[in-house]
């Protein structure tokens, strides 16, 4: 994937939810705070972030390991089938935070050979790596992500002031697929 039309779905994808709190921030603090504990959306999230890891794994070469990865990819989509049955307590927080994990592994990869090309190509990589920690964190301890979304979403100011920033940082990462990493 190209760097430029990976920006550009980074920045519509975190400005559209962005748009819908500032135009209904009840609605928007309404689902928000269903999130955590939603089991359809949790299931979502976890057989998308399953299938995206075994699909990660199985183009890998690992020649270390051939022998053992149709093994390998068995045993990691069952556990990602088996925690959608096993592990429905925050099941959406924790599918989100492999997504999370999986997503900083792509603006990573995708942005490492333009590094030398434009100091812009930063900005990617750092909100890469604070994916990482939120998802390692969110992983650990899912109801830091019920606690802070109640917290954000708690009065009518703090949903436009967050939504509002968010949708700001998602224009500039448009703007950068559009401009600075158009040949990218």
């Amino acid at each position: 994937m190209r760097l430029s039309l990976l920006s550009i779905l980074l920045g519509l994808g975190l400005g559209a939810p962005q748009i819908y709190g500032l135009v209904n921030p009840q609605g928007f603090a309404a689902s928000v705070r269903k999130f955590p504990r939603n089991l359809p959306v949790g299931i979502f999230l976890m057989l998308l972030g399953t299938a995206w890891f075994v699909w990660n794994v199985n183009v890998e070469p690992i020649a270390d390991f051939s022998a053992f990865k149709p093994y390998m990819l068995g045993i990691f989509a069952a556990v990602g089938i088996l925690s959608c049955v096993f592990v429905q307590d925050f099941l959406a927080v924790r599918g989100l935070a492999v997504v999370f994990l999986l997503l900083a592994k792509l603006m990573v990869d995708t942005g490492r050979p333009h590094l030398g090309d434009s100091p812009w190509v930063l900005v990617i990589q750092i909100w890469a790596y604070i994916l990482v920690i939120a998802g390692i964190t969110f992983t650990v301890v899912p109801w830091k992500l019920r606690d802070f979304l109640n917290w954000a979403t708690a009065t009518e100011s703090r949903i436009k002031i967050g939504s509002s920033i968010r949708l700001a940082f998602a224009v500039f990462i448009l703007l950068l697929g559009l401009t600075a990493f158009r040949a990218m």
